[in-house]
């Protein structure tokens, strides 16, 4: 199957390569459930199994992590998307991936220089005043070297590194089938769906391969905070900047990492640092929609003046009007308590919830968010919430779209870090007042008035194309060529309501069918007594009786436990 299907004998020696790391990693029985082994061996490529004992031996997590590193750039990267899926990994899993954050050695400068001279146009000591020849960093797709333009402007050059894009590809590739086929025939491994984690790692990575869109990026956000003076994003030299090279102001600071600097002595607020650096990243996701997806201690910078500088745009995170409005939803339901807001939103987000029940979820998410009415606002760790909420979609086999496991990464990230700078930061502190600015915003008569426009400009487009479809529906519908395909949205949910709302009416038709029965028994003469009275009339008025109490209690439940949600 695979091996048939993977098209190109180039791709056959790294498969080759991917199975031998697994197994020597302990994944041995995985590749021959998957039928590799026998193929590969048959094709006449040795496997080695030698020392898998040992590597068996290693917690699952920790074998997965040594064979991503071993596998090379697009593995790591692989590893180190996978590291914000909290809604799909358990925390022993999430803190085996961010190992994965740790430095590759360095491409030595002489293999660059070509490339480099290339992209530049020249070689480095006719663009720069001075080139170092140590790298300051160095990932698995590119590396930085400290330069200083002509005019004295301190700088980094980001090369990427030579042919890594047709290794890539190449991983790309082989692991698009992988993904097929562990789905078909591993299916503890579904509801991970490996084959859109692997589509959406695909995009991620081909974007983090030009280094020139890092820089539009950069820009960007650039422009979005332009009013907060005390954030400092890098200046791009676009004379210099290639899709294999970028060329960026340098930031001298006081690293994320090195906490242990930022004294007062030398000028350092660190609680204005946390309330400035956690204003800028919720500005850019609740406001602008495009934010700084990977905002760890290794992309942010602490200045003079109290400034905070982020780097490395390589991977951003995007949010459409309306996913803005369903997170202002949804975090506000967090910080005000509000478990029913919080739930609408989980559920709407999840999509896909074939096999699940929703009840049960909908239950436990309330639950949840129910258990911190009354705690001060002072006291919430919003980051912590999140990770929960994710951890309860997690057991119940519940992905989240990419983009707002992103933003959920990326939320957690900032308030470990505010809590890094000063113990007292609380998250739901500082977003509360933004989140309640926007909501705001989104009720003035300007905005309402282009909302409305822009409601009634698609009406009239889709009033002008009416005919024009309607005439192409009867044109197929003679032909024979129309199908109709209905989906109904948590139907089950909706099945549920309908079926509690129908076991109430029928318990009424039985009541009050008991009581007019009786009634007719009571007036007829003879049969066996109880208490004086006719005996079955006086077990059907007892019958309806429970029955009566059992459909108030019922109702009453109801109604009280809407009643307790509005006073939330």
């Amino acid at each position: 199957m695979l091996i048939e299907t993977l098209g190109a004998a180039r791709d056959m020696g790294r498969l080759n390569e991917i199975v031998g790391v697994l197994v020597r990693h302990g994944f041995g029985d995985s590749v021959r459930r998957l039928g590799l082994a026998d193929r590969l061996e048959r094709a006449g490529h040795a496997i080695h199994w030698d020392h898998v004992a040992d590597l068996a031996r290693l917690e699952p997590p920790v074998q997965v992590r040594l064979a991503l590193e071993e596998l090379g750039p697009a593995f790591v990267k692989l590893g180190q998307i996978l590291a914000g899926r909290a809604d799909l990994f358990g925390p022993e899993w999430i803190a085996e991936f961010e190992k994965l954050h740790s430095h590759v050695p360095a491409v030595p400068l002489e293999i660059l220089l070509p490339q480099l001279r290339e992209d530049l146009g020249g070689d480095t000591h006719e663009v720069f005043a001075r080139f170092d020849m140590e790298p300051l960093a160095a990932a698995s797709i590119a590396q930085v070297h400290r330069a200083q333009l002509k005019d004295g402007t301190e700088v980094i050059v980001k090369i990427r590194r030579p042919g890594i894009t047709e290794v890539i590809e190449a991983d790309l590739r082989l692991l698009s089938r992988l993904a097929a086929l562990a789905e078909a025939e591993l299916p503890a491994l579904k509801p991970y769906r490996p084959q859109l984690l692997v589509r959406e790692f695909a995009r991620s990575l081909r974007r983090e391969l030009d280094l020139a869109a890092e820089c539009r990026h950069a820009e960007r956000i650039a422009a979005n905070l332009a009013e907060l003076p005390h954030i400092v994003i890098p200046r791009v030299y676009w004379t210099h900047t290639r899709e294999r090279v970028n060329v960026q102001d340098f930031i001298d600071g006081v690293a994320g990492g090195q906490l242990e600097r930022l004294t007062t002595e030398a000028g350092f607020d660190r609680r204005l640092l946390a309330e400035r650096g956690a204003h800028a990243v919720l500005k850019m996701i609740v406001q602008d929609g495009f934010f700084h997806a990977d905002p760890h201690p290794g992309n942010v910078f602490y200045l003079s003046n109290n400034r905070v500088a982020f780097i490395d745009f390589g991977m951003v995170g995007r949010l459409s009007q309306r996913r803005r409005e369903e997170l202002l939803q949804l975090l506000l339901g967090l910080v005000e308590r509000n478990p029913q807001a919080v739930a609408d939103v989980l559920l709407d987000w999840t999509g896909d919830d074939h096999g699940v029940n929703l009840a049960q979820l909908e239950t436990e998410i309330e639950t949840f968010v129910d258990q911190y009415h009354g705690t001060p606002l002072a006291q919430l760790s919003l980051g912590q919430m999140l990770g929960d909420v994710t951890a309860i979609l997690r057991d119940h086999h519940l992905g989240l779209p990419s983009d707002l496991a992103l933003l959920i990464k990326a939320f957690i990230s900032l308030e470990g870090m505010g809590r890094e700078l000063d113990p007292d930061f609380h998250m739901a502190t500082q977003a509360t007042p933004l989140l309640r600015e926007v909501v705001r915003a989104g009720y003035q008569p300007k905005v309402i008035a282009m909302r409305t426009w822009k409601t009634l400009r698609r009406a009239l487009a889709l009033a002008e194309q009416l005919p024009h479809d309607l005439s192409r529906l009867l044109r197929n519908a003679r032909r024979g060529r129309v199908h109709v395909g209905i989906e109904l949205a948590h139907l089950k949910r909706v099945g549920d309501q309908i079926d509690r709302a129908a076991n109430r009416l029928s318990m009424a038709l039985v009541i009050a069918a008991l009581i007019i029965g009786s009634s007719i028994v009571m007036n007829v003469q003879g049969g066996p007594t109880l208490l004086g009275l006719p005996a079955f009339g006086f077990m059907g008025f007892l019958g309806a009786v429970l029955g009566g109490f059992w459909l108030v209690r019922s109702i009453w439940r109801s109604s009280h436990g809407r009643s307790v949600e509005d006073e939330d």
